[in-house]
């Protein structure tokens, strides 16, 4: 993945795409700053992880912008979630999200919301950068509630 993030910045380069380019940029930092701070080489569940934390920092932003009446700001915030999620898989839908949550609870045995640690645990390695781990704990307690 991060090959591709790189070979992605150097058509960024030659297409004039300043844009891009910016958050390409930003993407092979933070993962260079990890791979430094860690002393290893991140593979691409990792390289995810970091683009995910990426987009959920924008869409805070985005929320103080908002805030704060700059929606000059948070319009460039947008913009680059939107190159962020190029690299992301595909989103699940609510639908597909659902069934995944029921299959966990159901494969795991849980009884009640006390479970709900060891359900989210197994949904957060099968939708990571799939979902929103928000919804997903919302989804979660409102299976494990109903038991």
């Amino acid at each position: 993945m991060k090959g591709q993030i790189t070979e992605d910045m150097k058509s960024a380069m030659k297409a004039g795409d300043k844009d891009r380019l910016k958050v390409v940029r930003l993407i092979l930092a933070a993962i260079k700053q990890i791979e430094v701070d860690t002393r290893t080489e991140l593979d691409d569940a990792a390289v995810l992880a970091v683009i995910t934390k990426m987009v959920k920092q924008r869409r805070d932003s985005i929320e103080a912008f908002e805030k704060g009446d700059r929606e000059d700001l948070a319009a460039i915030e947008r913009a680059e979630i939107l190159v962020l999620e190029d690299y992301l898989p595909e989103r699940l839908s609510a639908a597909d999200l659902a069934a995944m949550v029921d299959e966990v609870i159901q494969s795991t045995g849980a009884e009640g919301i006390r479970d709900m640690g060891k359900v989210m645990g197994l949904i957060k390695a099968k939708a990571a950068g799939r979902a929103d781990m928000g919804a997903v704990s919302a989804t979660v307690k409102e299976r494990l509630s109903a038991l």
